[in-house]
């Protein structure tokens, strides 16, 4: 699985869950998903990912060179 899959794994599972939380649990875990979305929208506009230096440094960045 390539980066940018990983990428969009993690924030869909973010969404997701803070969407259950939310119902469930409080209405103040759609602040994550806000959150999400914000970070979301940084990316497409700045080509700059925290999510993807995170991944990078933790090493869990794929195999280089992959593409699918």
């Amino acid at each position: 699985m390539n980066l940018e899959r990983r990428i969009r794994l993690i924030a869909g599972t973010l969404v997701l869950t803070s969407l259950a939380l939310a119902r469930w649990v409080s209405p103040h875990w759609l602040w994550l998903t806000t959150f999400v979305g914000a970070n979301l929208l940084q990316s497409a506009l700045t080509r700059w990912c925290l999510a993807e230096d995170i991944l990078k440094k933790a090493g869990l960045a794929g195999p280089a060179g992959e593409t699918r």
